[in-house]
């Protein structure tokens, strides 16, 4: 049976001519605004960095695509909103992105095999070795050769976080503790059902400060929702000290991080206090039941919310090895004309009242993590973190380093770039859609890339702020010492 594939669309345009649409454009990019994500990258080093954390066995004289370059086309990608590693196989014969990635041939002429020219890109066949190659490969493997150092991958988030105050610290830093669900759909390894998620999934440990991820690690869902918190904040503690030895640091998290090492461990280190959600049950509610009675009569009198805090010294009869202070909130809603809801609520911290009252502890420093919720959301729904598909735990784990580095990436072009324009608070498939997502033009010379914007881009005084703000920005200068600097690529010069 003969296969026929469209080449032309004719389209009515409302007026007297006819519109033909057909995909041989040539040299047009969908994704100008990438260059802005290149001025970051510039400024941070943070591909560079990343690409550091691999090991590549292959034989140079073998390749056409550096591992940095690897690294850059599957991150761009990510931010560029291409999950899927299929997307790369037309992808690659983009040359904006292929001068943003750095490649000396953006338009793909130089290829060694005829079948490859015009595509200066690596394909999916390429990049997925940065996720499928197993621990123990090395020089004698046969195709994947490229392994990842979770290790390093681990210890880098901490150090962009570091390197983002630069000879700045902050007096006090708050490091949040959520775990979240990844539902998959597959056999994959460590698929488990959860049954507060109600379905297989699995459920991976977040550790932010701020809008900076410093640990994401993948998990089967079989497991306590602190399973292993304790020993990652230990190692990110011990690195955070060692650059800032002064610094505060205050452990927040819900009710699954309530257990005695993480308090314990907090309550033994100087300069390390925590803020923990703890789970109602009888013995607490009995103690809060006057605090409770008080809520309810001010609920029924003015039918709005009403909240009573109260100061509680508790220990559980086994789990705990100390009394500890806990700060109850009693909280009456009202629910219909007649009825009230209680909504009791309490957490367990290592400050003194004297360092926060009740009231302002629950309120401003407890509730404040609901931000952390947020750019988890924001990481999974926008940059793909929940696009682990892949058979193994170790693939999927490296799929969520290249989530977690994207995010970093578009992060940081809001926190660098954005601030005080209309997209300073915008999530990142608003920035991607109004700031990236531009019509460009692309000829290549001997000596630039001429890349010709969209003159109808709505945001283009944005454009221009965002990039005057990147290009005086200096390099930072921490990763120049610890991370291998890659070849540069031609310049990229942007033009109305």
């Amino acid at each position: 049976m003969t296969e026929c594939k469209q080449t032309s669309f004719h389209f009515h345009t409302g007026s007297r001519r006819q519109g033909v649409a057909t995909f041989t454009g040539g040299s047009i990019s969908s994704d100008g605004g990438a260059l802005l994500l290149r001025q970051v990258e510039e400024h941070t080093g943070l591909i560079r960095q990343f690409a550091a954390c691999f090991t590549d066995h292959r034989d140079p004289e073998l390749i056409e695509h550096p591992l940095e370059h690897l690294v850059a086309q599957r991150l761009y990608g990510l931010a560029l909103g291409y999950e899927d590693l299929n997307d790369h196989d037309l992808l690659r014969a983009d040359p904006l992105l292929a001068a943003v990635v750095g490649d000396d041939d953006p338009l793909g002429a130089q290829r060694r095999r005829r079948q490859d020219r015009g595509k200066a890109l690596a394909g999916k066949s390429t990049l997925n070795r940065l996720e499928l190659t197993p621990v123990g490969a090395d020089e004698t493997s046969r195709y994947k050769k490229i392994a990842l150092s979770c290790a390093h991958a681990d210890r880098l988030l901490v150090d962009l976080f570091l390197q983002a105050y630069g000879d700045r610290p902050p007096r006090q830093i708050v490091l949040d503790c959520d775990a979240t669900d990844d539902p998959i759909h597959g056999e994959q390894l460590g698929r488990f059902f959860h049954g507060y998620y109600d379905g297989y999934c699995y459920l991976p440990l977040y550790v932010m400060c701020g809008p900076f991820v410093l640990a994401a690690k993948l998990r089967p869902s079989n497991r306590d929702a602190s399973a292993g918190a304790w020993e990652v904040l230990q190692r990110i503690v011990a690195q955070i000290r060692a650059r800032w030895p002064q610094v505060r640091i205050l452990v927040r998290g819900d009710s699954g991080f309530c257990r005695e090492p993480i308090m314990a461990w907090c309550e033994a280190q100087p300069g390390v206090d925590y803020v923990l959600g703890l789970a109602k049950n009888a013995r607490l509610l009995r103690a809060l039941g006057a605090s409770l009675h008080q809520a309810q009569q001010q609920c029924q009198q003015t039918r709005a919310p009403a909240r009573v805090y109260q100061e509680l010294t508790y220990r559980t009869h086994q789990s705990w090895s100390r009394c500890r202070r806990v700060v109850a909130k009693a909280e009456v809603l009202p629910e219909g004309a007649d009825r009230t809801k209680a909504n009791p609520r309490f957490v367990v911290t290592s400050l003194a009242p004297a360092a926060q009252a009740a009231a302002p502890l629950y309120e401003e420093t407890y509730c404040a993590r609901g931000d952390m919720e947020n750019r988890i959301k924001e990481q999974q729904m926008c940059l793909f973190a929940d696009r682990t598909s892949a058979a193994t735990m170790r693939a999927n784990q490296v799929r969520l380093y290249f989530s977690t580095l994207a995010y970093s990436l578009m992060m940081l072009l809001r926190r660098l770039g954005l601030e005080g324009t209309s997209l300073a608070q915008a999530r990142c498939d608003t920035i991607r859609l109004k700031l990236l997502k531009i019509g460009a033009c692309v000829k290549v010379t001997a000596r630039k890339v001429w890349v010709a914007l969209s003159s109808a881009c709505v945001l283009q005084e944005v454009f221009a702020q965002v990039y005057r703000r990147l290009v005086e920005l200096a390099p930072w200068t921490d990763y120049a010492a610890d991370y291998a600097v890659g070849p540069s690529g031609r310049a990229a010069t942007a033009g109305p």
